[in-house]
């Protein structure tokens, strides 16, 4: 495993709710990011983590090899990869992010 994917996997296991996205929670840089944060908020996540993929070229490319998923944002729960901005709003209108984000808080 190189560096930067160690570094990757640290963040994702080493915290229960990660989101690689452009820009930070407060100030997202792209749309899609910016959506992400907003369904987590509805989604009432008080641990979330996130990683401005902006200020770390190594970690922008890194990430997409890492789940094998070619954009940003990407949110992990648990370790686990959950999917980019799309996913994420077709699984909190479906109920399911909410379920995934609340079963083991």
């Amino acid at each position: 495993m190189s560096n930067v994917q160690q570094r990757i996997d640290e963040l994702v296991k080493n915290n229960r709710v990660v989101l690689f996205m452009k820009g930070t929670a407060q100030f997202p840089m792209c749309g899609f990011s910016g959506r992400a944060i907003q369904i987590l908020k509805a989604c009432n996540v008080g641990d979330l983590k996130t990683f401005n993929v902006l200020e770390d070229e190594e970690v922008r490319q890194g990430i997409k090899d890492y789940a094998n998923w070619p954009t940003i944002p990407q949110l992990y729960v648990n370790g686990e990869f959950v999917g980019g901005s799309d996913i994420m709003m077709e699984m909190y209108q479906a109920g399911e992010l909410q379920q995934v984000l609340g079963a083991q808080g």
